[in-house]
């Protein structure tokens, strides 16, 4: 026999107060005294009364969800350690404001058609173009949502970081140490026709390595440098080394666009008895919490990864919230190049000539 489930008139009445009084208990318990409140709480545990989260929903018109729009299926996401620094930032102001956190996966192998189903208040859209029909879509439903390392525009608030100055700086830095012969390795765009097409932080950080080049007069069409473009992930930068080696020449430099695919160069190399740094020069961009770890450890640009995660929570609960304040928020984050194991001067008879 099917046991009743507890009501909000059975709270109300175990604990001598009116539903209306239950229902600010559950959903603005700021208007009810503390002993109220306890009173409330104490008949609704000894009830094993829930509210129903679908009528919540259908009542407030909120869910206190936020939701992380995902380019990618969640298994592949989290095989980048990135993330799971970017959900702690997020994790922490869900923590402090009230908010539970949904991961949003494409649906049938379209993010746009994850939209209508994602019972949130509103999107972290991470690493997407503006004109992509995902966020065209956001606009159109009026879904609150904050752009993460996408591109800036008017009234959107977002959150980024200086991609294009830390690039140049390891490859200034390399190219003092007499490397000229450079191997970029991007995370896949999906996008035909070369690096002249690339969007948003995979374009800024080529931008920082064409500006770092020309410190030491080359281009990426000049002799000895290679663009590859590989998933981010490990496997990525393992089949990256591998595509290198095939070559007859080889790079002095490996600059990968994430800590994550040079992980897999670095495994790569060792596999093939290539020697990091003596034998080739390899450089990431996050610093992963493994990256201090990695044999050797590697040279790589900080990005404060769990602060942009907390603030795009930030502003996308203000946003939800109807903030007065004077515009959207937009925030560029600075980023540090961190010197370690994993790069040297170019080895012996290819280094450039003073």
């Amino acid at each position: 026999m099917a046991v009743r489930r507890a009501t909000m008139k059975d709270v109300a009445e175990r604990a001598n107060v009116s539903k209306s009084a239950v229902s600010l208990a559950f959903n603005d318990s700021k208007k009810l005294s503390e002993s109220t409140l306890q009173k409330i709480m104490q008949a609704a545990d000894d009830l094993g009364f829930a509210q129903d989260p679908a009528a919540r929903m259908l009542r407030t018109r909120r869910t206190n969800s936020l939701g992380l729009l995902l380019p990618q299926q969640i298994d592949k996401v989290l095989e980048n350690p990135y993330y799971s620094q970017f959900l702690q930032g997020v994790g922490q102001t869900c923590q402090q404001e009230g908010f539970t956190l949904l991961l949003a996966p494409p649906l049938r192998g379209s993010m746009l058609k994850t939209i209508p189903y994602a019972a949130v208040d509103g999107f972290i859209v991470n690493g997407l173009e503006y004109d992509r029909g995902e966020v065209t879509a956001l606009r159109q439903r009026g879904i609150p949502f904050v752009l993460v390392d996408s591109e800036w525009h008017e009234g959107v608030p977002s959150v980024e970081i200086d991609d294009s100055e830390g690039i140049a700086e390891i490859v200034e830095h390399l190219g003092s140490l007499g490397h000229r012969r450079f191997a970029f390795v991007a995370f896949e765009t999906g996008i035909e026709g070369g690096h002249e097409n690339w969007r948003g932080p995979v374009l800024r950080r080529m931008e920082g390595a064409i500006r770092g080049l020309a410190t030491i007069g080359l281009t990426p069409e000049s002799e000895g440098i290679s663009i590859l473009e590989v998933p981010c992930t490990r496997v990525g930068g393992t089949l990256a080394f591998k595509e290198l080696w095939e070559q007859d020449v080889h790079p002095t430099a490996i600059v990968t666009f994430s800590d994550v695919i040079a992980y897999g160069v670095l495994d790569a190399a060792r596999e093939a008895g290539v020697r990091v740094p003596e034998d080739v020069s390899v450089s990431g961009f996050d610093d992963l919490v493994d990256s201090s770890w990695t044999t050797p450890t590697l040279t790589t640009i900080r990005q404060p990864i769990t602060t942009k995660g907390r603030l795009a929570a930030q502003y996308l609960v203000e946003s939800i919230a109807g903030g007065t304040h004077a515009g959207p928020h937009r925030q560029r984050l600075s980023t540090a190049l961190l010197l370690r194991d994993s790069t040297a001067a170019a080895p012996t008879g290819q280094q450039a000539s003073a």
